[in-house]
């Protein structure tokens, strides 16, 4: 991390820059858009954004990253210690690993709630042991703790202009939009870890079933009933992105180009599987370099801009008019009464 971000935003402690620096180099090298999207924010936000990465990224890590042939005790082993260096850095600050160290102090700075990091590890957790979600409603309870706190999360950091319970279901919502899109891309390297978050009914729908989807994959053959299947996800995904972009415009002007940016380029997702065939059994899909390039000088026009209205103060008139979400597309927790990414390649 630069030393100019950690002098705008005030750290000063030696071993406070380095745990920030860690989350930063975390966030750089596992996610490209996360991180590309994070270069729209203002300096001094940067920090606190690579914390809530980093540290989403180590538990992560720790449920789908451990050598192999690591069980599922030693991963519960793994998240239990994490979890009580969580609590114990949330409740005295500071904390042993850098990524506790560096969250913890963001989560002061900016008063996060901590109900939302321990909703995120019981979602965590639950990857040990859950392999499948017979429904969608199933699989929206998972994603409350795995994706719409990770909105929530950030929503203290990127600032409002309009009280911040308005805006809480849009950010928990783009956070369920992102995790879909990635449900989408990963497929199989999800299959290969013995999981399928794609909801059973939803498949059953399409005449799919998860030996199915193990034969298209070990044959590398694709079939027209799993082309099907993924078509559905893919506009159920889309109809929670138009869900929460209206919520964009509850931001902060100078957070939005940040956010924008980070949606196009996940929503691109779901281009980039349509155009690859729907082969995501077979192959990773991942959005052009030209395409990200083209969409993060947009955000930096939308940075530039705002921050000359911002500058001149013609830009806070308070935020447009913007249309109640829909319950229906957001994890139960994260509809109007809101208590509490993976990376793109």
């Amino acid at each position: 991390m630069s030393d100019r971000e950690l002098d705008a935003a005030g750290i000063t402690d030696p071993a406070l820059r380095a745990a920030y620096r860690h989350c930063r180099a975390l966030n750089a090298r596992h996610g490209r858009t996360y991180f590309l999207a994070t270069r729209l924010l203002p300096v001094e936000r940067r920090p606190a954004v690579h914390a809530l990465y980093g540290f989403a990224r180590w538990a992560d890590d720790i449920v789908d990253s451990l050598a192999p042939g690591t069980g599922a005790d030693a991963r519960a082993r793994a998240l239990a210690g994490l979890q009580e260096e969580l609590e114990e850095g949330l409740r005295r600050g500071g904390g042993g690993e850098p990524v506790v160290h560096a969250l913890a102090d963001t989560a002061r700075r900016y008063a996060i709630d901590h109900a939302h990091f321990r909703d995120f590890m019981t979602a965590m957790r639950s990857d040990l042991t859950v392999t499948a979600y017979p429904t969608y409603a199933d699989l929206r309870a998972y994603m409350h703790g795995s994706a719409a706190v990770i909105g929530l999360q950030m929503l203290p950091v990127l600032g409002t202009v309009a009280p911040r319970e308005e805006a809480e279901p849009y950010a928990a919502a783009l956070g369920v939009a992102f995790q879909l899109s990635n449900f989408l891309r990963d497929v199989g390297e999800d299959l290969d870890r013995g999981r399928v978050y794609l909801p059973a009914d939803l498949l059953a729908g399409h005449g799919v079933d998860r030996e199915l989807l193990v034969l298209s994959r070990a044959s590398g053959r694709p079939d027209r009933r799993i082309t099907a299947a993924l078509r559905e996800f893919a506009e159920l995904t889309r109809g929670v992105y138009r869900a929460a972009m209206p919520g964009v415009e509850l931001l902060e002007p100078v957070s939005r180009p940040c956010i924008r940016t980070a949606a196009v380029l996940y929503g691109g997702i779901l281009d980039a599987v349509a155009r690859d065939g729907w082969a995501v059994l077979h192959r990773r899909s991942v959005v052009p370099r030209r395409r990200r390039a083209v969409v993060a000088v947009d955000g930096l026009v939308r940075l530039a801009a705002a921050r000359l209205r911002e500058r001149f103060g013609a830009g806070h008139q308070g935020p447009a008019p913007v249309r109640a979400v829909s319950t229906a597309v957001l994890p139960p927790a994260a509809a109007p009464a809101v208590r509490s990414a993976e990376e793109v390649a």
